[in-house]
């Protein structure tokens, strides 16, 4: 790909953003995309493969703040016609370098153009030199992967299997990207280095060979299992901590893709997903239950016990008078913090009432009895401020 291949591209589209988009969107656009388009996600579709090479060489460049930068001063000035041999602005002397002046008249490169011929080739010729083909060490990408844990283990901690797509050197083929009984043959056009020169203005370029991609071999059986990119997906134990909440993303240093000729290689970021459970939920570092009391418990008062995931019951007091939805607290007895110490347990309690076929006689009998005694209408103040009593 040459450099002019580089500035014609618009990367902002590819990934779906606007060209002043921060970098945090410009990440998030990338996730979403290359998790729909990965390769193990859509083995042999030569379309979504394509896609994700586009997204992927789009968020190398504008994922960095100075790479970015020299690829929107280099594609404004193809735009406006003033690249070498750009064609997207008006070009009145034809010669793809600027004006009739040539490099040092009006609208060329020359200091009255005010662009530098030199300093625009050699800063963009750095940012192509460390663009995902270059041949330089190069950090491995960021790997993301998913884990569900149930809801007691997000309290306690574990060690989880986690499965990482395209990681690991694929067993069939050890690696070379071949099916067994083939190897891949040597690019005839840049002869295995990877690299191929060529004169542009007078200027000698270096830019990956268009044939093999920059790779020096080309690949005309791939393997069935890894589809020629010699990496399968492999299994890694990582430590969840305790109290880790559902959604929550946890990063672990150097578990990503290994790095290209001696680059460190990348980071882990895992979400967690967390099961629900059927009784207990959660506020923050709060555990949540929902306690169901009787009518003679919230009105005169008790000690009851609450359900808890450690084994053993806990017991809450009820203050007399209590109503429905009225939030009890037991300290310290939520979810373990990472800075020490745990969360509460709240106890939200909800006030039963008996369907009359489970009353017997004597007990319907002590509620008339109890409803002459208290007459009261509890209603009458919500009446009286609408002047409907």
């Amino acid at each position: 790909m040459s450099v002019r291949d580089m500035v014609e591209k618009d990367y902002y589209a590819a990934l779906g953003v606007p060209k002043d988009a921060p970098a945090a969107d410009i990440k998030k656009a990338y996730r979403k995309l290359a998790r729909e388009l990965h390769p193990d996600k859509n083995p042999g579709d030569a379309k979504a493969e394509a896609r994700f090479k586009e997204i992927s060489e789009a968020y190398d460049v504008l994922s960095d703040e100075r790479r970015r930068r020299e690829y929107d001063e280099a594609r404004a000035l193809f735009q406006s016609g003033r690249f070498p041999g750009g064609s997207g602005g008006p070009n009145p002397g034809g010669s793809g370098f600027g004006g009739s002046g040539g490099f040092g008249g009006p609208g060329g490169f020359g200091a009255q153009g005010g662009v530098n011929l030199d300093d625009l080739l050699g800063g963009f010729g750095d940012m192509f030199q460390r663009s995902s083909q270059g041949r330089g060490p190069r950090r491995g990408t960021d790997i993301e992967a998913e884990v569900t844990i149930s809801f007691e283990k997000s309290l306690t901690g574990l060690e989880a299997t986690v499965r990482i797509p395209g990681a690991a050197t694929c067993a069939t083929c050890n690696g070379v990207g071949s099916r067994p009984g083939t190897m891949p043959r040597t690019c005839p056009v840049c002869r295995g280095l990877g690299v191929i020169s060529r004169s542009q203005g007078g200027f000698a370029l270096s830019e990956p060979c268009r044939e093999c991609r920059g790779v020096g071999q080309i690949i005309e059986h791939p393997c069935p299992d890894c589809h020629g990119s010699g990496r399968r997906a492999r299994e890694q134990r990582i430590r969840i901590p305790a109290g880790v909440a559902d959604a929550q993303r946890l990063k672990v240093r150097g578990r990503g893709s290994p790095g290209e000729r001696g680059g460190s290689p990348g980071d882990l970021e895992v979400t967690v997903h967390v099961q629900p459970h059927p009784v207990f939920g959660r506020e923050g570092p709060n555990l949540t239950i929902t306690l169901p009391i009787t009518f003679s418990e919230a009105t005169l008062g008790a000690s009851v016990k609450v359900p808890t995931l450690d084994g053993a019951p806990l017991t809450v007091k009820v203050p007399p008078g209590t109503s429905s939805g009225r939030r009890l607290r037991a300290k310290g007895r939520g979810v373990p913090k990472t800075d020490g110490g745990h969360g509460d347990l709240i106890v939200t309690v909800e006030v039963t009432v008996p369907k009359p076929s489970d009353l017997s006689p004597k007990a319907r009998t002590a509620l008339q009895e109890f409803a002459l005694a208290h007459p009261g209408d509890p209603r009458e103040a919500l009446l009286e401020q609408f002047g409907q009593i």
